[in-house]
């Protein structure tokens, strides 16, 4: 599973040629969720709240660069960084 960042100890990823709805993957610790990209709503899995807000604080400043990235993961390309949460 490509990395695109990591912050606080919160792995963010995008597996290539992935399934509808736009979406990114979140791994803290033991614990994995998958966010959609369009409302930051996890769709499957679950994070501790405060990994959550952290990633949901990160997703909506990055989200054009999510919705970029998605769409090289859907045609198999090389994804790009995406600067982590400070």
């Amino acid at each position: 599973m490509p990395r695109v960042c990591e912050f606080f100890g919160i792995l963010v990823a995008m597996y290539h040629n992935d399934h509808n709805p736009p979406h990114f993957h979140a791994e803290y610790a033991e614990h994995e969720a998958s966010f959609s990209i369009d409302t930051l709503e996890v769709l499957e899995g679950q994070l501790p709240r405060r990994a959550r807000a952290l990633v949901v604080e990160w997703a909506s400043l990055h989200r054009a660069e999510l919705l970029a990235n998605w769409e090289l993961a859907r045609r198999q390309l090389p994804l790009r960084p995406i600067e982590p949460l400070e």
